[in-house]
């Protein structure tokens, strides 16, 4: 089992920077990649961003490429989202999850411990 945990959420103007961090603890060596994902009110659960476990590689959605950067400190377990120029289509409640895949993709059903969320809002 692994255990989730985010934070940093809130509420924010748009343009402005956010940071998110999740910390994992449990059986923290089933864990080989690390996610990102994002649900907005009415819309389906989308991929933001992963970074693998061991080596640091990274991937994006279109969407938030060049403004996110995924990060992780493994000596404290947690994988951290910087998130730059927010924009009101970003606001929505944002979730991280592990993957034992190193390159686990963009689907939902790769992950298998999830987080509980955390709300990020964006006001114009």
């Amino acid at each position: 089992q692994v255990q989730l945990v985010e934070s940093g959420g809130g509420l924010v103007q748009a343009g402005v920077s956010l940071r998110l961090s999740c910390a994992a603890s449990g059986v923290i060596f089933s864990i080989n990649a690390m996610g990102w994902f994002r649900q907005a009110p009415g819309k389906e659960r989308e991929f933001v961003s992963v970074i693998s476990w061991s080596g640091g590689s990274t991937a994006y959605a279109d969407s938030v490429k060049g403004r996110f950067t995924i990060s992780k400190d493994n000596a404290k377990n947690t994988v951290y989202l910087q998130m730059n120029s927010l924009k009101s289509e970003d606001a929505a409640v944002y979730y991280c999850a592990t993957a034992r895949s190193i390159l686990p993709g963009i689907s939902t059903d790769r992950y298998n411990y999830w987080g509980q969320g955390t709300q990020v809002t964006v006001s114009a």
